[in-house]
C-alpha cells in the first residue's frame, strides 16, 4: 500500500488506504490528530480523508468526538469477496464436468453492476477450440452470457447508441433486443449465433443464490462449424446449472 501512495495521481487513495491500515492495527480506534501523525499528513488532510471514508461506511465512530474505527461496509465487501471465492471453488468441478459431457468450452461468469465477467473456464479438448478470455466483460447484446445477465440481472437494456454491430448478425435494434431478452427470461437460457465472433455459437444459463438472485452464469461455446445448434446442449447445461444452484443453497 505504501507503493500506491507514491503515485501522484492517486496519492489521496494511497493515503486513504494507509488510514485503513492504521485503524486495522488499532484496538480502540484513533482520533484525527493521531491518524495524521501516523500517516504523515496535517490534521486537516486527515480529517478530510476520514470524513470521506466515513461517508462510504468504511470507517465509523460512535459520537462526534469519538475515535474512528473500521466501518461495517468493509464487512460487506469482504463477504462479497469470500462468497465469490467460494462460488468459484464450487463451480470448478461443475465446469470440468460440463466440458467433459459436451465436448465444448465451458465458462463461468459472475454478474456485476452492468455486465458479467468471465472468471473461469474449462477449455474443450477438441483440436478446434473456442477459447474464453478470463477477465473479459461480456458484450451484453452480443453474447449468450450477456443476454442472460440482461434477463436475470435486473439491469437496464443497453442504450441504442451502445448496440454496436460486431458482426452482420449482431442485434442492434433496441426493441428487437428487448423482445429477445424477454424470451431469454421466459425460456431460461440465452443463445448467440455468430453475434460477437462470426465463427462462434454459444448458449448460457443462470445460476441462482440463496435469495433467488442471479449468482453466476454458466456458458458453453464452440466453433459454429461444430456447434451449429447450441440448444442441443441445453439439457446438460441446465442440469449442471441446477447442480451449482443447489450447491449455493439456491
Amino acid at each position: 500500500m505504501l507503493l500506491v501512495a507514491q503515485y501522484g495521481p492517486v496519492a489521496s487513495v494511497g493515503r486513504a488506504l494507509l488510514v485503513l491500515d492504521e485503524l486495522r492495527d488499532s484496538e480502540h480506534g484513533l482520533g484525527v490528530n493521531e491518524v495524521a501523525r501516523r500517516i504523515g499528513v496535517n490534521p486537516s488532510t486527515a480529517s478530510r480523508l476520514l470524513a470521506t471514508l466515513e461517508s462510504a461506511g468504511l470507517v465509523q465512530r460512535d459520537e462526534a468526538q469519538s475515535p474512528y474505527r473500521l466501518g461495517l461496509a468493509l464487512v460487506t465487501l469482504a463477504n462479497r469477496v469470500l462468497a465469490r471465492l467460494d462460488l468459484q471453488t464450487l463451480a470448478r468441478p461443475v465446469l470440468v464436468e460440463l466440458m467433459e459431457r459436451t465436448g465444448e468450452t465451458a465458462t463461468l461468469s459472475l454478474p456485476s453492476a452492468r455486465e458479467a465477467i468471465t472468471v473461469d473456464s474449462a477449455p474443450s479438448r477438441n483440436s478446434v477450440v473456442s477459447m474464453a478470455r478470463l477477465g473479459q466483460p461480456s458484450v451484453a447484446h452480443a453474447t449468450a452470457v450477456g443476454k442472460v445477465m440482461l434477463a436475470f440481472g435486473g439491469g437496464p437494456l443497453p442504450r441504442e447508441r451502445d448496440l454496436v454491430a460486431l458482426t452482420d448478425r449482431t442485434v442492434t435494434d433496441r426493441a428487437r433486443l428487448a423482445e429477445e431478452i424477454a424470451a431469454v427470461h421466459e425460456q431460461g437460457y440465452g443463445t448467440v449465433f455468430g453475434e460477437r465472433d462470426p465463427d462462434v455459437n454459444a448458449i448460457a444459463a443462470p445460476v441462482f443464490g440463496p435469495s433467488g438472485a442471479l449468482a453466476a452464469i454458466l456458458g458453453l461455446q464452440g466453433p459454429s462449424s461444430r456447434l451449429e445448434d447450441p440448444v442441443r446442449l441445453l439439457a446438460v447445461l441446465e442440469d449442471e446449472a441446477a447442480q451449482l444452484t443447489r450447491a449455493l443453497g439456491g
